[in-house]
């Protein structure tokens, strides 16, 4: 019997890269649903649900937000801007419906539910989204600012965005390829964790990583440094380096 390890998903999957330039076409309210719709099919522990996303289509919101995340254009001129937000206002108000009070929304269980959650999600969307012919981004910079995307977006406590998607139609002239990821065997542990195993993976890395680089036009690029230049230093983190007290200022306290 012949195995078959590749699937139409698979292709798809493999075939991914990040978009940040659309055609001035629209993405329709029945597209987007179809997309939620298929996110809400990801696991999500213990059926709690505690995601949601808010679609921004109106564009001087797009704008303010584009301006408090640093500017960047993707989100100010992609059709629709999707806001995954861990939710437990939902099953809060749920809960005191019901009459109880939870003595747990503020324990760090909690917080990771959420963003892993979100996480689960909204990968399914954006599967959905290119299974359609769309694609889109993620932006993390959504946790640049999230004081003011969430006084933009009307948060209530016990809700944070977590991670922003702009969606669209790509336009073909951005000339963005498949970036390259790490060698398998640098992820890929079998058994038990080998702390050694980095190193050759990244090492044949980076020559992978500064060709696709030269080839988009920016030669000279390296791996190690992006991440030094990520990790390293407080600058790095964009302001996000504030985030417990951010997160605590929503309701999630993460103790």
């Amino acid at each position: 019997m012949t195995t078959h390890l590749d699937s139409a998903v698979i292709a798809q999957q493999l075939a991914h890269k990040s978009v940040r330039q659309f055609l001035d076409t629209p993405v329709s309210d029945a597209q987007v649903e179809r997309i939620v719709t298929a996110a809400q099919r990801a696991s999500t522990s213990s059926n709690l649900q505690v995601w949601s996303v808010i679609a921004v289509r109106d564009p001087a919101r797009k704008a303010r937000l584009a301006e408090a995340l640093g500017g960047h254009q993707y989100i100010a001129t992609a059709p629709v801007f999707l806001v995954w937000v861990a939710d437990l206002a939902r099953n809060e108000a749920l809960m005191r419906a019901h009459g109880a009070e939870s003595e747990t929304l503020g324990l760090i269980e909690n917080t990771l539910i959420g963003a892993i959650d979100v996480g689960i999600a909204a990968q399914n969307a954006l599967l959905a989204a290119e299974s359609l012919g769309l694609g889109g981004v993620f932006v993390g910079g959504i946790r640049n600012a999230p004081e003011a995307v969430s006084a933009e977006l009307g948060l209530p406590r016990h809700a944070f965005a977590m991670v922003g998607m702009s969606i669209g139609v790509p336009d073909p002239t951005e000339g963005t390829g498949v970036k390259p990821r790490l060698p398998l065997a640098g992820v890929l542990h079998p058994e038990t964790y080998d702390p050694e195993r980095w190193r050759s993976a990244t090492a044949e890395y980076e020559g992978t990583y500064e060709a696709y680089f030269a080839g988009q036009g920016h030669p000279g690029r390296s791996w190690a440094r992006t991440v030094i230049g990520r990790l390293a230093k407080i600058a790095g983190m964009h302001g996000r380096h504030t985030m417990r007290a951010s997160l605590r200022a929503q309701g999630f306290d993460s103790e």
